[in-house]
């Protein structure tokens, strides 16, 4: 019975893991390049564009907006259309790209609108192009706030998956609510939320740590 446990706990762990991580990296792929066109587009931007970030934004609340349990159930026939079926924890990472995606570029916005804006002015009246002000000089002055906007990001992307577990996603979810729920083992349930709140833990000291590391303050 102990090794059976085990092996399910463990499994489920190595699930939530590969949905947590590749879910994060595709949240940042499609989030981050929104967050700087936000930036770019918005007044007084280095790109001004009202219309174009009136647009982006109204995207990005309408996604937001979504609570996550219904957007898993409307994105059912995409999940699958990408990846052949709608269940499982390689299909939730579908819904929770997309629900993780606004978050990233409102993190993004946020923290390379904190940056200083008399360094900016600085590298324009150097001669620096668009890209360069961007990714040499924004990014970089704002990595602390990105360190701790992507901690926040990872966190959020593993209460989702979670969530994900009530409708077949897989994880550590899945294993509470099928066998620590509806099986009533207490304690696999137990354990479960141990687990998860020591992933926490672990993933906010150390991006606190590094996002310190960062700070030239």
């Amino acid at each position: 019975m102990l090794a059976e446990s085990l092996s399910l706990i463990f499994s489920a762990l190595l699930e939530t893991l590969y949905m947590v991580l590749f879910s994060t990296l595709f949240a940042i792929i499609f989030g981050f390049p929104m967050g700087i066109v936000l930036v770019l587009t918005q007044k007084g931007g280095l790109l001004e564009n009202l219309h174009l970030n009136k647009a982006l934004n109204s995207i990005i609340n309408t996604a937001r907006s979504i609570p996550f349990i219904i957007l898993i159930i409307i994105l059912f026939p995409l999940s699958r259309i990408i990846v052949g079926t709608s269940i499982g924890s390689t299909a939730a990472i579908v819904p929770l790209s997309i629900a993780a995606s606004p978050f990233v570029a409102r993190i993004i916005e946020t923290s390379l609108n904190e940056v200083d804006k008399r360094i900016i002015e600085a590298a324009v009246s150097l001669g620096a192009n668009t890209p360069q002000i961007v990714f040499k000089v924004m990014l970089k002055e704002a990595l602390p706030s990105l360190i701790s906007g992507l901690t926040l990001t990872i966190i959020n992307i593993l209460g989702y998956s979670a969530m994900a577990g009530a409708i077949g996603g897989g994880g550590l979810g899945d294993l509470a609510i099928r066998y620590g729920y509806q099986r009533f083992r207490t304690d696999i349930l137990i354990v479960t939320v141990i687990i998860l709140i020591l992933f926490v833990e672990v993933v906010q000291r150390a991006g606190n740590r590094w996002s310190r590391r960062f700070d030239k303050r």
